[in-house]
């Protein structure tokens, strides 16, 4: 028994090892050369071979009288099977088809490169890009298709993005398209027993999951009635909710218009980053971009974009442009962090013309790329190219309907199609508008202002968004702005860390009137937060977890939601969650300053997606609170002495081995519903992407701590609490380090 121990946990700790250097020798030397000198090699195969059948039998000797944990192994074990089948008799490749083709097809290429015949004939008839309604933004790409057997038969096929055409075990994939629209490619996938098997094996891990929890002797349950979680304080943090208010504008700011009339430009429809959108997103995306915050010297977004407008030679002397890079700031001759529009031109021209370019660094191009997309962006606001106002349906033969809606700005030249009245509307009403800003009629200007409004819900009926998307995208930009909320959950979260690591080496217990209080403010931040997910979500119209500041914000929530799940058996959860909430807030604003709304990429318009990363996030944030439980408990290990010390070490493992129960399987469930979502777009359940290596790496290190029973080491409780602090860098890198050093597939989020 003991040389199976080893075998199985020490060739599963061979495996981490390798995975983790397999993931940096693809980017050293490329994907094709990882998959080659590792993922398909055979001795990559034979490891796995040796530590599944090692462990299948170490398994059937210790655990086949525990039917919830028996198949629970069984279930990997069917999953790698499944793996194996795929490996040995499945195909991968592609295939192109044109609509002029002169014959169906009858071969595709294969991943080598190679011709590989198919059993039947395949003929474009049609492809077809589908739009979100009244913008140029992809929704879906449509191929119909016939298929053609030997004895002369056929039928129609149809394949779109996460809708997959099967056909005698062969599947396709919509891929790609030709840019002249056509002629298509679609991924073949041809796998008749390994899916199968996997599926089973996925099946069989959730309800061996399920099983665990409601077995009465499981470790679970048992770490649940431990006696040393009898009594445990009720805990919670404080956090002060800091919403943007609008404050007065102060004396020194450039010219702009009231914020009554600004606002009312801020409710007009416009075309923006492919969507129709209030203009209040607009104004709000080009003020953070120039200023590095939603406001300046008190004026409303809606404000400073009407100001570069409306008052343009006050705004160029402003030192309103926020230039991050010192070195930027040494060529533009400025010497604070804010930089005049009339800076970027000196005696010889543009400062930052192409020749700097082509002289400066890659790190300074990048900077120097930044701010030139400032200069231009505020030329475009002054010159009105951005301000597409004004819908025009013009009729389209190839699109769905026959109609396309485009939207021009105040500097197009409206089209001959135009009726002359409408011409006449788009090339004066603005024009108008700049005349009684300058008489200063404001009340006029609003009237103007509800005037060019009437005109787009007239000239875009059915093609504009609901009004209640509308008012909720309105609403989530004055809400959103995350900096104080952040902020302040980190500063007091770290205060209440450490009053209530004071308060377990005093061995104090029950409830305050601060706890009580802090579990209030805990409620209430948890309410805001779900609040603008649920407005930033009703404004994109799909769920709001499709890039990295949307899943760093379910993970502040998350973390938020298990502190008051967890506060009555864990002491310094709450105190977690404001650290881990406030944390995820400041990562959201870093990985994306100015995060835009917009329309979800096709592949991504999928429910088993938004089910992937809510049960990956929620195992993310279990698994912060084991680590942070580990420092805890390493603080009160090196801080405090005597038997009371010891006792609250070992209570606060015990914690940690219940919450790393629920984190673990939670990580495998999110890691196969990924897999099914991959099978479902692409025709694969795994292609040793960096992230997807990172989270199998993550989830076989955190499996050792469940075996402790084979593995006495994680019975020690600082030995275990030291792991948990470790162990996260797992989770860290496959989330941080996957999308900012190793790239990948998964670098969107």
């Amino acid at each position: 028994m003991k040389g199976l121990k080893y075998l199985s946990f020490g060739g599963a700790a061979v495996l981490v090892l390798v995975l983790m250097a397999a993931t940096v020798l693809e980017k050293l030397r490329g994907t094709a050369f990882a998959l080659e000198a590792v993922y398909a090699s055979p001795w990559f195969v034979g490891l796995w071979a040796v530590v599944a059948v090692a462990s299948a039998v170490y398994v059937e000797h210790r655990l086949y009288r525990r039917l919830p944990t028996f198949l629970l192994h069984v279930s990997f074990l069917l999953i790698l099977a499944g793996a194996l089948v795929t490996h040995l008799s499945g195909q991968q490749g592609s295939v192109h088809l044109r609509q002029d083709a002169p014959a169906p097809l009858r071969t595709f290429t294969s991943a080598g490169g190679g011709e590989e015949p198919l059993p039947f004939g395949l003929s474009l008839r049609e492809f077809r890009l589908e739009y979100y309604p009244g913008t140029t933004a992809p929704m879906d790409f449509v191929s119909r298709f016939t298929v053609t057997e030997a004895d002369g038969t056929s039928r129609e096929g149809e394949v779109s993005m996460n809708r997959i055409f099967r056909h005698r075990h062969y599947r396709f994939y919509q891929a790609r398209y030709d840019s002249d629209g056509r002629g298509a490619t679609l991924s073949v996938a041809y796998d008749p027993w390994g899916i199968g098997i996997t599926y089973a094996g996925y099946a069989l891990l959730l309800l061996a999951c399920i099983l665990f929890f409601f077995d009465r002797r499981s470790e679970f349950r048992r770490l649940w009635h431990h006696p040393l979680l009898r009594g445990a304080a009720v805990c919670a943090c404080l956090c002060t909710l800091s919403l943007p208010l609008s404050a007065a504008a102060s004396s020194d700011a450039p010219r702009a218009l009231p914020r009554e009339t600004a606002a009312a430009f801020g409710r007009l429809y416009v075309y923006y980053n492919d969507r129709i959108c209030p203009l209040q997103t607009l104004a709000k995306d080009f003020t953070v971009k120039l200023c590095g915050k939603p406001s300046y010297k008190g004026l409303t977004p809606e404000q400073v974009l009407t100001g570069w407008f409306f008052y343009y030679d006050d705004w160029k002397a402003e030192p309103v442009i926020r230039i991050r890079s010192a070195a930027v700031r040494f060529r533009l001759g400025i010497e604070g962090r804010y930089a005049c529009l009339t800076d970027f031109v000196g005696r010889e021209g543009y400062k930052l013309d192409e020749d700097v370019l082509q002289r400066a660094s890659a790190q300074e191009r990048h900077a120097l790329e930044e701010a030139n997309e400032q200069f231009s962006l505020v030329s475009q606001v002054a010159a009105g190219s951005i301000w597409r106002l004004y819908p025009f349906v013009e009729e389209a033969d190839s699109l769905p309907g026959g109609q396309h809606l485009t939207w021009l700005s105040l500097a197009d030249r409206p089209p001959r199609a135009m009726p002359l009245d409408e011409q006449s509307f788009v090339r004066g009403s603005m024009n108008y508008v700049a005349e009684q800003v300058a008489r200063k009629d404001f009340a006029q200007v609003e009237h103007l202002v509800g005037k060019i409004r009437t005109y787009q819900e007239r000239a875009a009926a059915g093609y504009l968004p609901s009004s209640l998307r509308f008012r909720a995208e309105m609403l989530y930009n004055r809400l959103n702005n995350s900096r104080p909320l952040a902020i302040a959950s980190v500063t007091i979260g770290l205060l209440a860390f450490v009053y209530y690591c004071r308060r377990l080496m005093l061995r104090r217990r029950g409830q305050t009137w601060v706890s009580r209080g802090l579990a209030v403010l805990l409620f209430v931040e948890l309410l805001f937060l779900c609040t603008t997910m649920t407005l930033r979500g009703l404004a994109s119209g799909h769920l709001p977890l499709s890039n990295g500041h949307e899943t760093m914000q379910l993970l502040a929530a998350c973390a938020l939601l298990l502190a008051w799940f967890f506060r009555r058996r864990l002491p310094l959860s709450v105190s977690f969650g404001f650290l881990l909430g406030g944390l995820a807030l400041l990562v959201s604003m870093m990985g994306e300053a100015n995060p835009q709304v917009s329309h979800l990429m096709p592949v991504l318009s999928s429910p088993l997606l938004s089910f992937h990363v809510v049960v990956i996030m929620l195992a993310y944030a279990l698994l912060a609170f084991v680590m942070l439980n580990g420092v805890t408990a390493l603080v009160v290990h090196l801080t405090a002495r005597g038997e009371d010390s010891r006792t609250e070490v070992e209570r606060l493992q015990v914690l940690s081995r219940l919450l790393l129960y629920p984190a673990v399987f939670l990580l495998a469930v999110g890691i196969f519903i990924g897999a099914v979502w991959a099978n479902v777009s692409w025709g694969r359940y795994w292609g040793w992407d960096p992230k997807e290596v990172w989270a199998l790496v993550t989830l076989l290190v955190y499996a050792f701590a469940l075996h402790s029973a084979s593995l006495p080491w994680f019975r020690r409780p600082l030995f275990f609490h030291v792991f948990a602090v470790l162990a996260f860098l797992c989770v860290l890198v496959t989330y941080f380090g996957v999308n900012f050093l190793l790239g990948g597939m998964h670098s969107y989020a």
